[in-house]
C-alpha cells in the first residue's frame, strides 16, 4: 500500500496524517511531497517513509500511489495561497489513486454540507478510510 500525503505551507496537516497513517497503518509505505521544503520536512520527521518537493514531486507521486491523502485545496489550482499549481491538481485529480480530502474551509473554498469540526477529528476520520482502503487491497 502506498499513500501519497500532499500539503504545503508549514505542512501541519501533513505532519498529523503521516503520524496517524503511521500509527494506524505501520506496514504502509508513506510518501511526503510537499509544495516546499518546509512542509515536506515536517512530514518526513512525522514518519514518512520519503518525501520530495515541489511540482514534479507531486506529479510523479500521484502517478504511484494507491491512496493521496491532504486537505481539499490539494485538487483546487492556485489554493493553499497559491501552492498549488494547475499541473498539480490536475495530476490529483486524474490519479487513478483513491483521494482522501479534508475538507478545510480556508484560502476562499468554502465546502458546504460538511459539518464544522477541528482538525484533528478530520485526522481520525481520513485514518479511519484509509484503513478500510488497505484492507480492501
Amino acid at each position: 500500500m502506498h499513500i501519497l500525503v500532499i500539503d504545503g505551507q508549514g505542512g501541519g496537516i501533513g505532519k498529523q496524517l503521516v503520524e496517524e497513517i503511521r500509527k494506524a497503518l505501520p506496514e504502509a509505505f508513506i510518501t511526503a511531497a510537499g509544495t516546499n521544503s518546509i512542509a515536506t520536512s515536517a512530514m518526513i520527521k512525522a514518519g514518512a517513509d520519503n518525501g520530495a518537493t515541489g511540482e514534479n514531486a507531486v506529479i510523479v507521486g500521484c502517478r504511484n500511489a494507491d491512496i493521496i491523502a491532504g486537505p481539499m485545496g490539494i485538487v483546487i489550482a492556485d489554493s493553499l495561497l497559491g501552492e498549488i499549481t494547475p499541473s498539480m491538481a490536475v495530476a490529483v485529480g486524474q490519479s487513478s489513486a483513491l483521494r482522501i480530502l479534508l475538507p478545510v474551509n480556508r484560502c476562499k473554498n468554502l465546502i458546504i454540507g460538511i459539518a464544522d469540526m477541528d482538525i484533528a477529528t478530520m485526522i481520525k476520520k481520513a485514518v479511519e478510510e484509509i484503513k478500510k482502503a488497505a484492507q480492501n487491497e
